[in-house]
């Protein structure tokens, strides 16, 4: 039940209205079927028996009104169950989805990007078709056993007797092959996760799959994802082909038993031939009642894998939250690590970061170099707090960074990162996630500052330029700069640049840095690089060496003091260069 609650919280008063109503008029129509059969009974056994035929008009009038009552219940069962279900699934899938925005790095790591697009659509999906199987036949299912059974005892209780022998079978049935069928679609639902992960990442990097011809090994990846999905289904599904057959075999073999004793009855004038029809119509809504509840049981046994994994989402508890009482200014850009350690998985015998102090004055230009692995950007991702600590504080302002509201600090620090992205939508568009209330004056600034006016103007539609989605029509250097008029619309106390210019020349790169020094004179910029001619300029360059700090200075001093700086200085002043250093990633 508390499942069945997380699922149902916050659904709307309209889908709440629809839920109760469906199953409220599915009683009526059940009272429509239940009182035809015993209409038709006396048709035949009073009308026709005796040639009235008045008496057959009123009463078969009579039951092609009740007829029509009960399609219109029906429909309007359908319409009600249908809506209430379209808006569970709705209501589900925006709460998912907000709960998702809330989550931290760390949350996100925790389910991978294939699975999350499973559950939002697959899994939703298949709870939006259980609930409305149940508000459409929760009620309307028993209540039609419960009738049906009473009006067969009431016309015949020895013979009503033949068939209630046929639920136990049904029941032990049913729950046999549910408690077998559960782990396997819990198990087929992994392997849909496995496919979604293969197609996401074909067409996410499909420039890479054409131009490294891989397309026959990607078409293989795809086959052995799809037949693991199709093996793990019919494993699943094989359990749950034999509870129809099953249902079916005791159902008819029931009503062969009705039709054997009853006519005997009917033979021997113990009964009347249209008591035996309408008391085997009875019989059939009874058995198929049986039947539905089957159908209902195996479709929450199926569904039930689904909503842990749904649950599992909603309960996932964002390791990032606000203080109680937030900090809601960002006074300055001035930085501060005091002996921090940080580790992914929050163990202090697995610390990427060790021991980490440094001081960054407030307007100052600071460079970060270090050989692949050193963690660069896991240092800068603590400023936004994208990932907390293990041990010590990193504060901006003065403040640490646990203690501001989350919203304030990270509109307060600006980050282009490695992997840019754009989003489908005008230029203009994406540019104003910077600041949605940007004027047009301000736009123009930010993207002359970051040398991205001139290739804009070049389109046909300018700023209104159309872009694919991920920015498929731009170029990679054009899309860095993109990133970076987009962060400067923030207006932000620390600008973050994660090795954003690597695919733009050393000109480009100095024009922007420039730009950067006189558009926002009082913005802290860490700039993250591969290029020793990216941090030259830098008031102070930091040297990352496996997670620790081997060196502060500017470059003069570094030359002097620090080995590992004037190693890749010299390789790349002979032109080796840029090799031996990878742009920040982890």
């Amino acid at each position: 039940m508390s499942t069945i609650r997380k699922l149902v919280k916050g659904l709307g008063k309209r889908y709440i209205i629809n839920s109760i109503l469906s199953p409220i008029v599915m009683i009526g129509e059940v009272l429509m079927e239940v009182v035809i059969p015993f209409i038709m009974a006396k048709i035949i056994d009073v009308g026709i028996a005796q040639k009235d035929l008045p008496f057959v008009a009123k009463y078969g009038a009579l039951m092609i009104g009740l007829a029509l009552v009960s399609l219109t219940f029906g429909m309007l069962g359908t319409r009600f169950s249908t809506v209430a279900a379209q808006g569970f699934a709705c209501t589900l899938r925006q709460r998912l989805f907000r709960k998702i925005q809330t989550f931290s790095f760390a949350n996100i790591d925790r389910f991978s990007t294939a699975s999350l697009v499973t559950r939002l659509t697959t899994d939703v999906n298949m709870a939006q078709n259980v609930y409305r199987m149940l508000i459409h036949m929760c009620v309307r299912t028993p209540f039609m056993l419960l009738a049906g059974t009473i009006m067969a005892f009431k016309i015949n209780s020895k013979l009503a007797v033949l068939f209630l022998i046929s639920i136990p079978v049904i029941v032990i049935s049913i729950l046999t092959i549910s408690t077998i069928a559960h782990p396997r679609f819990k198990k087929m639902m992994k392997k849909i996760d496995v496919l979604n992960g293969a197609i996401q990442e074909n067409l996410i990097g499909i420039r890479i799959v054409k131009a490294y011809v891989r397309g026959t090994y990607e078409e293989e990846k795809f086959r052995k994802a799809a037949d693991g999905v199709r093996a793990a289904q019919v494993n699943a599904e094989k359990c749950i082909i034999f509870m129809m057959p099953i249902m079916q075999f005791v159902m008819y073999l029931s009503m062969i038993a009705v039709v054997w004793f009853g006519g005997k009855l009917v033979i021997g004038g113990f009964m009347l031939s249209g008591e035996l029809i309408s008391f085997f119509t009875y019989v059939t809504q009874v058995l198929s009642s049986i039947m539905f509840l089957g159908m209902v049981f195996v479709s929450l046994v199926m569904v039930q894998a689904s909503n842990q994994r749904i649950v599992e989402v909603l309960d996932e508890v964002p390791e990032i939250k606000n203080p109680k009482n937030p900090v809601m200014q960002v006074c300055d850009g001035s930085v501060s690590f005091n002996n921090v350690d940080f580790s992914y998985a929050k163990r202090d015998d697995n610390c990427i970061l060790k021991n980490i102090n440094l001081e960054i004055k407030s307007g100052e230009v600071v460079g970060i170099i270090g050989s692949t692995g050193s963690s660069k950007s896991s240092l800068v991702a603590l400023l936004p707090r994208l990932y907390d600590v293990l041990n010590g504080s990193v504060k901006i302002g003065g403040v640490d960074v646990r203690d501001y509201d989350i919203t304030v600090l990270r509109d307060s620090v600006a980050m282009v990162l490695q992997k840019n992205v754009l989003f489908s939508g005008t230029i203009r568009d994406n540019l104003r996630w910077g600041n949605e209330n940007a004027t047009d004056q301000q736009i123009f600034a930010a993207c002359k500052a970051a040398d991205a006016d001139s290739f804009i103007n070049s389109f046909p539609e300018g700023y209104d330029t159309m872009l694919g989605q991920g920015g498929v029509n731009v170029s990679g250097g054009q899309k860095q700069r993109l990133c970076i008029a987009r962060a400067l619309l923030k207006n932000p106390k620390i600008l973050i640049l994660d090795d954003s210019t690597s695919a733009v020349d050393t000109a480009t790169e100095g024009r922007i840095r420039g730009a950067l020094k006189e558009l926002a004179p009082q913005t802290t910029k860490i700039i993250i690089a591969q290029r020793i001619s990216s941090v030259k300029d830098a008031d102070k360059i930091i040297v990352l060496d496996e997670g620790s700090v081997s060196g502060i200075g500017n470059h003069e001093e570094l030359l002097k003091s620090n080995k590992i700086y004037r190693e890749v200085y010299e390789s790349q002043q002979q032109g080796s260069g840029d090799a031996d250093l990878a742009g920040g990633e982890d």
